[in-house]
């Protein structure tokens, strides 16, 4: 087998940079040593037998003004998906009490704006403080940021801000035109002057390639630093957006993103996202293995379903594994 950087790292640290060659490489690789690589670095920075639970609120869902071809919230594609004004205060408090009762440490706030106003940001500073007093991590994914904005998040007490990358910087354009890649750095560039950690990821199975897969985890591995935080989200198909019908990725295809990400970010919280909710207990299980330590839990995300609870716990069980 040919050594890359990557190999010759006997503690699998990031070096400066990673070369999108270096991470095909890694995807290239035969499934099984690429799952031992993947569980070397997760066990030398994590339990591997225990994983993050979090749950996530649609604070304000619906009527965005972007053409993300994958959400279902655009105002442009009839999904069914309703405009809705934002929650009350009392709501997200009370849902944020139950995710605690059920076992949930993060509680995650996102909202369908393309950036908030300041008027939107007021209320969502209530929110963080309010979830914060219960005890919980606090996280929200509120669009693009202005500059002072992520300031306001962080004195808030705001732990993480979410602003996924979604792709590749080659197959952007494919997905998303209402914004730049560019508004994207900026604002995790904004997040991070700020003190507040970053939680970034991407979609996978929308039509791109696996050379351009191998482009989006070198953008996150390649951030200074890394994301504490990577979303690996498995595109779920949404009727009357324009990525319904997409062929579907080959689940072990999905494995090997969650290990190569795993390898290129030892000490992140790699998450099990999006998709989940259609994947076998065996899927799952293989990415455990192959280094999520993180989940959404709850029977809900911010639009699309998620596996209820006891599911969770069930598979938790039966895998010998337990929360955080």
């Amino acid at each position: 087998m040919t050594q890359t950087a990557l190999d010759r790292n006997p503690h699998h640290e990031a070096p400066s940079e990673r070369s999108v060659a270096e991470i095909e490489a890694l995807f290239a690789m035969p499934f099984n040593d690429l799952l031992y690589r993947a569980q070397q670095a997760h066990r030398q920075h994590f339990d591997a037998n225990a994983v993050q639970l979090s749950t996530l609120l649609s604070i304000k869902t619906g009527g965005c003004p972007e053409d993300c071809a994958y959400c279902p919230q655009a105002a442009r594609y009839h999904t069914g998906v309703e405009n809705q004004e934002t929650l009350p205060l009392d709501t997200v408090i009370a849902a944020a009490r139950a995710a605690k009762e059920e076992g949930a440490t993060r509680f995650c706030m996102g909202a369908a704006w393309r950036g908030p106003k300041q008027k939107d940001l007021d209320q969502v500073v209530e929110m963080v403080r309010a979830v914060r007093a219960l005890g919980l991590e606090t996280c929200a994914t509120l669009g693009l940021l202005k500059e002072g904005q992520a300031e306001q998040l962080r004195e808030a007490g705001l732990d993480y801000y979410n602003h996924n990358l979604d792709s590749s910087a080659d197959f952007y354009g494919e997905i998303i035109s209402t914004r730049d890649y560019q508004d994207r750095l900026d604002t995790l560039q904004r997040v991070r002057k700020a003190g507040i950690r970053v939680c970034c990821g991407g979609i996978i199975g929308m039509g791109e390639t696996r050379r351009q897969r191998a482009a989006m985890i070198a953008q996150l591995a390649n951030l200074d630093p890394y994301p504490e935080s990577v979303p690996i989200n498995n595109l779920v198909q949404i009727e009357g957006t324009p990525l319904y019908g997409t062929e579907k990725l080959d689940p072990l295809e999905f494995v090997r993103t969650i290990a190569v990400a795993r390898i290129t970010m030892p000490k992140a919280m790699v998450r099990l996202s999006a998709g989940r909710e259609a994947m076998p207990e065996e899927l799952q299980a293989l990415c455990f293995l192959a280094g999520a330590n993180s989940i959404f839990y709850g029977e809900k995300l911010l639009t699309t379903g998620n596996p209820h609870t006891q599911q969770d716990r069930a598979l938790m069980d039966k895998l010998g594994m337990r929360p955080m």
